[in-house]
């Protein structure tokens, strides 16, 4: 499988690594400056890049009929208008606020877990997100996918990083030099807290999850999620 980098940086250079060790090739190492030089001749593009520059990635992968493979947070705000797109020029798209295997199973027990506290008036939910410092969102991807996992299974209406009205999640988004990525989901009460968290020790879990999504998408159209992937819709 031939493979475009779009976004060449630390988890760009880990991918390629990883995607090598299982026999692909990289056809573009795309920094911001350069051009899309080589991506034509990919059989699939993997996107970590920066939220400036990820709707123009999706899109020019959506134009040359390259499957694209989305880890850019910060950018959803456009998320809909390249669904749209993606439909509309019969394309591929998977965007995942994670790759991590680990985190997927993680937003599954999420979910499950707001579900069972759904109707347990005297927990109230917070969060936790730990990120290295060179993270340029907040709150993480990740964090926004946990608490919409609440959402849809909860009373809870939204998120919020300041101080929470009655329906809404507090998340504290904490950055921290090295820290590849920590998540944790509270219950309160006045008598316990229940606490679910992912940690990850490194960054490999994340491009092995990237590489992984790439090599699924092939010959396939339409829009996706790691859900598919994992084979973990219901």
């Amino acid at each position: 499988m031939k493979i475009a980098l779009l976004g060449y940086g630390k988890m760009g250079q880990i991918i390629e690594r990883i995607a090598i060790e299982r026999g692909h090739e990289i056809v573009l190492r795309k920094r911001s400056s350069d051009t899309y030089e080589g991506l034509k001749d990919a059989d699939v593009a993997i996107d970590f890049s920066v939220p400036s520059a990820a709707v123009q990635n999706i899109t020019t992968c959506f134009e040359l009929n390259i499957p694209i493979i989305s880890g850019t947070t910060g950018w959803l705000e456009e998320y809909d208008k390249m669904v749209d797109l993606c439909t509309k020029s019969n394309g591929a798209f998977l965007y995942g606020s994670n790759f991590s295997l680990g985190v997927n199973l993680f937003f599954e027990l999420n979910s499950y877990l707001a579900k069972m506290m759904n109707n347990l008036n005297d927990y109230k939910v917070s969060m936790e997100e730990i990120h290295h410092t060179q993270k340029l969102d907040a709150p993480s991807g990740t964090a926004i996918s946990l608490a919409n996992g609440i959402i849809e299974n909860t009373n809870y209406t939204a998120w919020t990083l300041d101080t929470p009205d009655t329906n809404q999640i507090h998340i504290d988004a904490k950055r921290i030099d090295s820290v590849p990525g920590t998540h944790s989901v509270f219950y309160d009460s006045t008598i316990d807290q229940i606490e679910i968290k992912h940690t990850a020790h490194n960054r490999e879990g994340f491009a092995l999850g990237a590489v992984v999504a790439a090599e699924w998408i092939q010959n396939k159209k339409g829009i996706f999620s790691m859900k598919d992937v994992l084979n973990l819709k219901k």
